[in-house]
């Protein structure tokens, strides 16, 4: 079974492989057929609709727009650009550049995630057993003894009771709730734009993302302007590329603005006032590359500070995340056992 889209992954190396056979001199087709006779299962159905749509004189970008759920659009609109201009093997190694650059910077993030993300599941999969299956041996032994427990641990057996006569209830409400949240995330625009936009209000974790964000908006912009559009066509690609409610409504504002006859500096305060996404810098900086004609240079130098700051980072939240889990985790099972714990030591004393 073909899958639903190529990964970024794919359409790096596609697109590179493209790129190498036009630079050897290969027509299109040429290399399109090439690249299908040893491409894996999953692209040659995409490929032989390339061809077809090709043999029927449609353009490559045209081909690529109606499987649109297969490519990025910034590596349609960077084809499109290529085949009017004649250089479609330069955006080809900017599509490959930019898509590889999009996928570090994914993976990084990914791997940020994943060490709590983890952490934090292993650790209440370990409660979660303490309380289902420890505690109620506990009880047992409090009960034969027939003791007067604390408060705390009197709270603990409870909880611990609840969640062994309910756990199928319980596991069986998340599933759901999750099952439901996904389906209507999938068909409200406004729930998708209401978590956007309160996606970088998280604190800490709200500014990697947007630092992210950040980072892929200048890339994009970049690659765009040194594919030969103005800045104001960049902006407008931009704005419809991005899966980010809050990103595309500001790229559209600053689309607005910058037609309205605005220069970028203005339209960037504009279009973002509160400097919901663009901070003062980065505001600043693209002013200046605007009134300069350095642009598409400020963006570079503007996403790789940017790029270096998310490293900074990252690196930071992984070296402080690990003590701080280790400690909470640590505080929260001590506590467990310090409240199972303490009754029996008295127990003790009254035998």
């Amino acid at each position: 079974m073909l899958r639903k889209s190529l990964s970024i992954r794919d359409q790096v190396i596609l697109m590179r492989h493209l790129a190498s056979l036009l630079q050897a001199g290969l027509s299109l087709l040429e290399a399109l057929h090439l690249i299908t006779e040893y491409s894996p299962k999953n692209w040659k159905l995409i490929l032989r609709t390339i061809i077809r749509d090709l043999n029927d004189g449609q353009g490559l970008a045209g081909s690529l727009s109606r499987q649109r759920h297969q490519f990025s659009p910034i590596c349609i609109n960077l084809i499109a650009i290529g085949e009017k201009t004649g250089l479609l093997t330069k955006s080809l190694t900017l599509i490959s550049v930019q898509l590889e650059e999009q996928e570090s910077l994914r993976r990084r993030m990914k791997q940020a995630l994943i060490y709590p993300s983890i952490t934090l599941g292993s650790a209440l999969l370990m409660i979660l057993v303490m309380m289902i299956w420890v505690i109620p041996s506990f009880e047992d032994i409090f009960l034969n003894f027939n003791a007067q427990l604390p408060t705390s641990t009197q709270l603990l057996i409870s909880i611990a009771r609840f969640l062994e006569n309910h756990i199928d209830l319980i596991f069986f409400s998340i599933i759901t709730s999750g099952l439901i949240f996904i389906f209507i995330w999938a068909k409200s625009s406004r729930l998708q734009k209401w978590c956007d936009y309160h996606l970088f209000t998280f604190p800490y974790f709200g500014k990697i993302f947007r630092l992210s964000a950040q980072i892929a908006w200048c890339r994009n912009l970049a690659y765009l302007l040194d594919a030969g559009l103005s800045a104001l066509d960049a902006i407008r690609i931009t704005a419809q590329s991005s899966n980010h409610w809050l990103i595309h409504d500001l790229s559209a504002n600053l689309f607005k603005q910058l037609s309205q006859g605005w220069e970028l500096g203005e339209a960037l305060k504009r279009s973002d006032p509160q400097n919901r996404f663009f901070d003062l810098e980065t505001k600043h900086l693209l002013h200046i590359g605007a009134k300069t004609g350095t642009l598409a240079d400020m963006l570079h130098n503007r996403y790789q500070s940017l790029d270096r700051e998310l490293k900074y980072k990252l690196a930071l939240l992984n070296q402080s995340l690990e003590p701080i889990l280790v400690i909470t985790l640590g505080l929260i099972i001590g506590g467990l056992l310090m409240t199972l714990y303490v009754p029996i030591f008295s127990l003790g004393r009254i035998i």
